[in-house]
């Protein structure tokens, strides 16, 4: 039987698909941190949930968009009050969602998410933030719950 010889004439094995070769919308990485230690704050001013509930990602280029995603289970254990929550880049809030609980003590699912154009290829820094609406205590990550909190960068 004879062999048979495969001969490589313009594929490049080390090549692999480069960004440049991906359109617009194409996710380029993806960073995720999670936390399942209860984090609770009285303050009414916003403050960061905890520095596990954070991550890093650097941009390839300033065009380029980040979509951030944090998921985690809370809410305020005092009735009828509200539980804050934000995104925060570095320094600053890109994203507020407040949480009213009007009859018994509530903790929910919780879903914020973020389409971020911070115009850039330094370090970035997304974190989760909470507060109460001045009375009570917000919790995250409450019982056997774990949050989570991604980041995606997408090719624009």
């Amino acid at each position: 039987m004879p062999l048979t010889q495969l001969r490589n004439l313009g594929i490049v094995s080390a090549a692999g698909i480069t960004t440049t070769k991906l359109g617009a919308g194409a996710v380029l990485q993806a960073i995720t941190a999670t936390d399942s230690t209860q984090r609770t704050t009285t303050s009414s001013s916003l403050v960061t949930a905890s520095n596990t509930l954070s991550v890093s990602i650097t941009p390839s280029s300033a065009s380029n968009k980040i979509f951030i995603v944090v998921t985690t289970v809370g809410g305020q254990d005092t009735t009828g009050r509200s539980a804050k929550f934000s995104i925060y880049r570095d320094a600053t809030s890109i994203n507020f969602f407040q949480c009213n609980d009007t009859a018994d003590i509530l903790y929910y699912p919780i879903c914020i998410s973020n389409l971020d154009s911070p115009n850039t290829t330094s370090a970035i820094t997304y974190q989760l933030y909470l507060a109460t609406d001045g009375v009570g205590t917000v919790r995250i990550n409450n019982g056997t719950s774990k949050g989570s909190i991604t980041a995606f960068e997408i090719k624009g």
